[in-house]
Order: structure tokens, then C-alpha cells, then sequence
């Protein structure tokens, strides 16, 4: 009997002391990011975790790598929107044409970027027959490093934001870009100063959980954790209805239950 009120309570208190936990941890960032301190015009981000400061980067022109058009609203809509005082460039290795859709898939991601804060003079879409869209196509790294080394060096890219070496949903793609970034750090063919932050793959379960995957996200202790306000997570779910081509019912769930369209938590490289 002692047993059973016990698992009781735990059932009963567990869920309260989440939710405690969720509400407690955006009110301590007031629902925004743990990178940015100081004035709103300060272009200084500040990347901190639990245990205080790490270390500051200027960062006043930062480059998001993408492999599809969405990719940017469905996954790295937290940080584009949390680096708005930023200049923001936007590279895609792909014009997301695996059902041929290609052409109008573009256009889609220059509305979502406009939406994004992103112009549409920054965003480039790479149309290469040997970068294919495709979800089990490894991409050429030597290639790819080189036409991210180009943009980054031509537009003085100070940060670059990609994908973790498992890319959030596994696509072949995805990993590329990790594989070809990584590659320019290891051979530190990158410029002088340049920072990169790689967006944290979690597990299925934590993935659709939305907000909820609040605690266990900035406990892990991330070098950045952007949650968004209200406001802002209404940008990120209009940009990402700029993909009608896109929208099929799965993804419309995607857009409410994802903790990507909400959490962004992310690493240096």
C-alpha cells in the first residue's frame, strides 16, 4: 500500500515539477536567449552556459548553412531570430529539388527569409549537378568546402551556424555541410576569428516535445541556448508557412510540436 502511495505521488508530482521547471527556466532568460548581453545596437554576443561567461565574439555577420529551402525555418529559426541585431547571410547547398520542385522551392525560401529578417541579397541557393538533394547522397566535401570557404572569405563572415554531425533528422545532406565545415577547421583554412556553431541533434523523443524540452536542454549546459517568446515563435511559424509546397500534414504537426521551431541549443566547433 506504501509502495502504490508513493508511485502515486511521484505520478502526480513529477509532471507538476516539470512544468515548474519549464516555466522557472524561461522566466530566468525572460523567455529569450543565453547569449546577448547589453545594449539591444551591441553587435558583442556573449556565449554563456550555467556556469557564467565563456567567452565574448564579435559577431556582426554571421553565415546560416543550410542544405534545403526550409531547412533555415524548420531548424535554425531560434538563432536567426535571436542574432537580429546581426547582419545575416544565408548559404543553401541545395534548391531542393527531389521531387522537381526545385525552382518553386526557391522562391518559398526567399519569402521565408524575408519573413526571417534574412534579404533576399544574402541569400545565395546553390544549384549544382554534383550537390543533389537527395537524403542518402553524401555531398562532396572538398566541393562544398570550397564554396563555403568563397562566401564566408567574399562576404567577411564572422559566425557560421550549420548543422551537428548528425544533422537534427539524419539527412545525408545535412551531415555534409557538418563534414565540410569541420574540415576547414581542422585544416584552419578558416579566417582569423571566424566562430562556428553547430545546431545540437537530440533524441526523437526530446524532439517533439516543443517547449518542454526547455530543462533538459539548458542543463545539458549548450555554449548557446536560444528559447523563443511568443512573438517570436509566430515569426519562425510564418516563415516556415512561406514553404506551402512544403506543408504537408506531418510538417504541419512539425510546426507545433517541434522543439526546433522554439529551442535552438548549440555548440562551438
Amino acid at each position: 500500500m506504501a509502495a502504490m502511495t508513493v508511485v502515486l505521488a511521484l505520478l502526480f508530482f513529477l509532471p507538476l515539477l516539470w512544468l515548474f521547471s519549464c516555466w522557472g527556466l524561461l522566466r530566468l532568460y525572460n523567455g529569450r536567449r543565453w547569449w546577448r548581453q547589453g545594449r539591444e545596437d551591441s553587435r558583442t554576443i556573449l556565449l554563456k552556459g550555467p556556469a557564467g561567461p565563456r567567452r565574448e565574439i564579435d559577431a556582426p555577420r554571421a553565415l546560416f548553412l543550410t542544405a534545403h529551402p526550409d531547412d533555415e525555418a524548420m531548424f535554425f529559426a531560434p538563432t536567426i531570430l535571436g542574432l537580429a541585431q546581426a547582419q545575416l547571410w544565408l548559404l543553401c547547398g541545395s534548391i531542393g529539388n527531389y521531387y522537381n520542385q526545385g525552382d518553386l522551392r526557391k522562391e518559398e525560401l526567399l519569402e521565408s527569409c524575408s519573413v526571417l529578417g534574412i534579404p533576399s541579397s544574402h541569400v545565395t541557393v546553390v544549384d549544382h549537378r554534383d550537390l543533389p538533394d537527395h537524403p542518402s547522397v553524401e555531398w562532396n566535401t572538398r566541393l562544398l568546402s570550397a564554396l563555403i570557404l568563397k562566401h564566408i572569405e567574399s562576404n567577411q563572415i564572422d559566425l557560421v551556424v550549420t548543422f551537428d554531425a548528425n544533422g537534427v533528422s539524419g539527412h545525408a545532406n545535412h551531415r555534409s555541410l557538418y563534414a565540410a565545415v569541420r574540415s576547414l577547421s581542422l585544416e584552419k583554412k578558416l579566417p582569423e576569428g571566424c566562430q562556428v556553431l553547430i545546431l545540437e541533434t537530440v533524441n526523437l523523443f526530446r524532439k517533439y516535445i516543443s517547449i518542454f524540452d526547455a530543462p533538459v536542454s539548458g542543463l545539458q549546459g549548450p555554449d548557446v541556448f536560444i528559447v523563443l517568446t511568443n512573438e517570436e515563435a509566430q515569426v519562425a511559424r510564418r516563415a516556415m508557412y512561406c514553404h506551402r509546397s512544403q506543408l504537408l500534414w506531418f510538417r504541419r504537426l512539425y510546426i507545433f510540436f517541434s522543439r526546433y521551431m522554439v529551442i535552438n541549443s548549440l555548440r562551438s566547433l
